[in-house]
């Protein structure tokens, strides 16, 4: 009985030790996961820009129509350019830190 009580404790205290490494790891994958989903968000939206131009270059869309929906777009854009920023600024603080 002394001797399985022993190993529980044991288990116990290698888990509480090894909890903060596999925590780290798990982040660390998040946010390499976060930085690449948010360049595929940017790389979709300028696709989105362009087939815009391109539509509107073939006359499929007014000069209104285009304008607002190309304000939309960009705006968007910029906000996913800055959250991607702001994504890369903590990816490469927790970098250095370790």
């Amino acid at each position: 009985m002394e001797f399985v009580l022993v190993l529980l404790l044991l288990a116990a205290a290698a888990a509480l030790v090894a909890s903060p490494l596999v925590q780290t790891r798990s982040q660390h994958h998040r946010g390499d996961a976060g930085v690449s989903g948010l360049e595929a968000a940017r790389e979709a939206k300028y696709r989105e820009i362009r087939e815009l131009e391109l539509d509107f270059r073939m006359g499929k869309l007014s000069q209104d129509d285009y304008r607002g929906l190309d304000l939309a777009l960009r705006a968007e854009a910029v906000e996913i350019l800055r959250e991607l920023d702001r994504s890369q600024r903590v990816w490469a603080r927790r970098e250095e830190e370790g």
